[in-house]
């Protein structure tokens, strides 16, 4: 996979599929190989854990193939159950190499739009592989399975515009025809999408309180996010009657059972942490924190069977009782340090700020992705 090992739903995935005799034309007993057919198919294979997630019966049904069998089951021997596949598509029949030979052949395929995207949660896994079949003559199948992670675009909020409208920045450089084509392309339309949507700033302000007062403003200027981004927020506790000696932020994804498909009723939602910010903030007038969004995570997304939400984690450390500032006389000229109070009654109390996390490139996730672009094996 020259461009990378990650998609975006309905994008078009094109490789490079190599078949090598790898002995050499010195060798005195090297013969030809015959090859008798090979192909490609892509499939999406579904696993969940049986102690959090009822599947109907016939969900555990497994194909068995034959090893004499000449018909392609991208999916045998593997857990689960496949969801979603592709039509094979044969790459040649009756392919003779001779020592040292090599042949190479393309595959392409648009990657099904209507599937769910790459997630390994704690209860749900969707994995998706290229499977490349071949076998030699009178020899068993060989399988070779090339896993690639799928990006979908779910949850997108209604565009800023109308429908017709250009959604990519105008260039001056380009023709009207090609500025044209290029908009007519699904992909590059999502991407510009994408990117329109995640740039608009609408700052959102909220006063934080508890039962005894106002603690502080907390503002974040946006609450849609793309992958790699970085979530910023600011606190004011100037503005607050309640000292709050500590605050930490974190970024979490919840992975929710639909109730259908749920083994317990009432099951708990499994939460995920990605990164956290912490803070002592006592007598301090301004903070803020910056969490990065990883590039390896799943976006929201919803299917029939789970659905991943994303929110921001506070937790909030305030004291019951107002607490003196240090003070400093003005013709003060040594030096003085300040002992804070050696017993304070604190409350804790926390807060969940649901945010949306969309999609990013493809290109750009690909460089931070535990994937590999190439894999071989021996027939």
């Amino acid at each position: 996979m020259a461009r990378g090992p990650v998609f975006l739903a309905g994008e078009l995935m094109e490789c490079l599929i190599t078949f090598t005799n790898p002995m050499s034309h010195l060798s005195t007993s090297a013969t030809s190989e015959m090859l008798a057919w090979a192909s490609a198919q892509i499939h999406c294979q579904f696993h969940a854990s049986e102690s959090r997630v009822a599947l109907p019966a016939q969900g555990n049904k497994q194909d068995v193939q034959a090893e004499s069998d000449t018909v392609l089951i991208p999916s045998r021997g593997e857990r689960g159950q496949c969801v979603l596949d592709t039509p094979p598509k044969i790459l040649f029949c009756d392919l003779r190499l001779d020592p040292g030979e090599s042949k190479t052949y393309s595959y392409s395929e648009v990657v099904p739009i209507d599937g769910p995207p790459s997630f390994r949660g704690q209860a749900v896994k969707y994995v998706y592989k290229l499977t490349i079949g071949c076998q030699r003559v009178n020899s068993p199948i060989k399988l070779l399975r090339v896993p690639f992670r799928v990006l979908v675009l779910q949850g997108m909020p209604e565009p800023p515009f109308p429908q017709d409208e250009e959604v990519s920045p105008s260039n001056p450089f380009l023709e009207e025809e090609e500025a044209s084509r290029r908009d007519a392309r699904p992909l590059e339309r999502a991407l510009d999408m994408l990117m329109v949507t995640t740039s608009r700033r609408c700052p959102h302000m909220f006063n934080i309180t508890n039962m005894r007062g106002k603690v502080a403003k907390f503002c974040i200027f946006k609450t849609v996010y793309r992958l790699g981004e970085d979530i910023i927020g600011t606190f004011n506790f100037s503005e607050g009657d309640i000292p709050c000696l500590q605050y930490s932020v974190s970024l979490q994804s919840e992975e929710e059972i639909q109730q259908q498909y749920q083994r317990r009723p009432g099951q708990a939602t499994s939460v995920t942490g990605h990164g956290r910010h912490m803070e002592s903030c006592l007598h301090t007038a301004s903070s803020h924190f910056s969490l990065p969004i990883p590039l390896n995570v799943t976006p929201g997304f919803s299917t029939d069977i789970v659905m991943l939400r994303w929110r921001l984690h506070f937790e909030f450390v305030t004291a019951r009782d107002p607490l003196e500032p240090p003070t400093v006389l003005q013709n003060q000229s040594e030096v003085t340090v300040w002992t804070g109070a050696e017993h304070v009654d604190v409350d804790t109390f926390s807060w969940d700020l649901p945010i949306k996390v969309l999609p990013t490139n493809p290109a750009l996730a690909s460089y931070m992705s535990h994937f590999t672009g190439s894999n071989s094996i021996n027939i």
